[in-house]
């Protein structure tokens, strides 16, 4: 049975949400992870994870179909400065994304590889893939990645445009490669999460009143495909998302002032969708 065949009947309430825009507002996130900043899915243990940005412990979260918390990993290696986005493998690997990076002071920046957290008990390790940025680039805020092709690539939160980056999936210190510099449409533009398709066809860039759709694009010329921007019709502090099927995501938000702390469900297929434009360097 696939990752997405999984969550499927992990998640039945996914069929009884109410809508909020676009969104389905499927529930409440615990009060607890107000702050949560990503999303992460594991099929053999069917558990949703998350994280916790600056400022908060250096732990995963785990979440069963109905919200609940159910685990938390703490790992013992590793430090918050500023946690962002979950990557996984096909192995269950986790891998933490540290580059949130808002004063654009950093110089160094690590991804924390955890080995197959769902079979953990309350504690594990992280391998380190460490990265700085090409002696050319000034030091940016990175909110977002994915892994893919064994790489992982990496946008930064830049309001009219975005820079991606590359880093190899493989332990030890590197130095990322610059792949391009995108504009988007729009306003806002700031990217704050992102994930690809089990089939490596489609990419989701998530945006707190917007997400875009990447597709038809060739190895890893995401910009040069096709760019659909999906509306919400409703703004908060988006910073999770992950693919349930090749047409389907989850997407989390954190609570602030009552507003948000919320897991939503979304159908990229059939939506309002504009073809968006945008310019590569």
């Amino acid at each position: 049975m696939t990752k997405f065949s999984y969550i499927i009947l992990a998640f039945p309430i996914l069929f009884s949400a109410c809508h909020t825009g676009q969104l389905n507002n499927l529930l409440d996130l615990p009060v607890s992870l107000k702050e949560n900043s990503a999303l992460e899915y594991t099929n053999q243990d069917r558990l949703l994870w998350t994280i916790e940005d600056a400022g908060n412990p250096n732990a995963l979260y785990a979440l069963d179909a109905k919200g609940q918390l159910t685990k938390t990993i703490e790992i013992e290696n590793a430090e918050n400065i500023d946690w962002e986005d979950l990557a996984s493998d096909q192995e269950e690997n986790i891998y933490i994304g540290d580059f949130g990076n808002n004063e654009k002071t950093r110089e160094h920046f690590t991804i924390y590889k955890v080995s197959k957290p769902g079979k953990a008990m309350k504690r594990s390790s992280a391998e380190k893939i460490a990265f700085t940025l090409p002696s050319t680039m000034e030091s940016q805020d990175f909110e977002a990645f994915f892994l893919y092709e064994n790489k992982f690539y990496i946008f930064s939160k830049g309001t009219k445009e975005t820079i991606m980056i590359s880093v190899e999936n493989s332990i030890g210190d590197h130095v990322a490669q610059l792949v391009t510099t995108s504009k988007l449409d729009g306003k806002d533009n700031q990217i704050t999460a992102a994930d690809i398709s089990a089939d490596g066809k489609t990419i989701v860039l998530l945006n707190h009143e917007k997400l875009w759709k990447l597709s038809k694009f060739k190895a890893d010329k995401f910009f040069e495909g096709t760019v659909e921007i999906i509306p919400f019709g409703h703004t908060s502090q988006k910073e999770g998302i992950v693919f349930i099927t090749k047409d389907e995501v989850l997407i989390s938000d954190e609570l602030k002032n009552n507003n948000g702390g919320n897991l939503y469900h979304l159908e990229l297929k059939g939506k309002k969708s504009a073809e968006g434009t945008n310019q590569n360097k």
